[in-house]
């Protein structure tokens, strides 16, 4: 029997990625998806707002008729939505992909709390391609050591609302972790000014937004006498669309708790 999806956000860039990709995908199907209340899209078919073909799926702003055994939420919306569906498939144990970022230590706090009673998984990035590159970055912080700097740039759309990237940030916990700092103490938004020589342990990002960038990530450890880069740069959203199905194919055979993508790739 093919794996149910449910879309949340499915009006949005990447709701309509993951609708596409769930029609290329065998062994899932597209059973429901989810807008805004009061959105332009509701009662419309999914596939022929998505750019998937017609799918027979009709948007609708009402998740929880439909949790249903065998079907797993995929949810790229905000913050706030994403706690409101949480909240909903925590009373049902219905697996939930969230892939929102730019939430607030008291609403990850939340998350975590929620999450003891359904399989979820928190992913500011579902590319494969970048959770690889976490898992790298802290074996490579743990050889180079303390000698090489560490700065982490970023660059999405001019649409994007959070900075940095959810995906910069955890980049640059892995990094940080590995050398046993706190990222939320030494990490730094940007220079300006006569801000004096870099002190040793800061890890800085940087912010770009521009145009229709997808995504890039440059990691830089910079040394005396030599530089070493780690870049990923995502061509298409469907690059996390493809991540996103794969994390909700393994998560619907999950016990309730918090889920990373490194405990999808099992890189934990």
């Amino acid at each position: 029997m093919a794996l149910g999806l449910i879309v949340c956000g499915v009006g949005g860039r990447m709701g309509g990625a993951v609708v596409r990709a769930a029609a290329q995908t065998a062994g899932v199907r597209l059973v429901a998806a989810i807008d805004k209340p009061g959105s332009s899209r509701l009662w419309k078919d999914a596939g022929d707002i998505s750019g998937a073909g017609h799918l027979g799926v009709e948007v609708t702003d009402k998740i929880q008729p439909q949790l249903k055994p065998n079907r797993v939420i995929i949810d790229f919306t905000n913050p706030e939505a994403s706690l409101g569906y949480l909240a909903v498939a925590a009373q049902k144990a219905a697996p939930l992909l969230i892939a929102t970022t730019g939430f607030n230590s008291k609403q990850l706090a939340e998350i975590k709390r929620l999450s003891r009673r359904t399989p979820t998984i928190l992913s500011a990035n579902t590319s494969l391609g970048v959770n690889v590159l976490v898992a790298l970055l802290g074996k490579a912080a743990k050889l180079l050591g303390e000698d090489y700097d560490v700065e982490i740039i970023e660059a999405h759309h001019r649409f994007k609302k959070d900075a940095p990237s959810g995906t910069a940030l955890a980049l640059g916990r892995s990094v940080a972790e590995a050398l046993n700092r706190d990222l939320d103490k030494i990490g730094i938004n940007g220079r300006k000014g006569i801000v004096g020589e870099r002190s040793r342990k800061e890890i800085a990002l940087f912010s770009v937004r521009a145009g229709d960038i997808v995504g890039e990530h440059t990691v830089i450890f910079g040394g005396i006498g030599e530089r070493l880069e780690f870049i990923h740069r995502a061509h298409s959203r469907e690059t996390f669309a493809r991540g996103a199905i794969r994390a909700a194919q393994w998560l619907a055979k999950q016990k309730p708790g918090l889920y990373s993508m490194q405990d999808v790739l099992g890189l934990k």
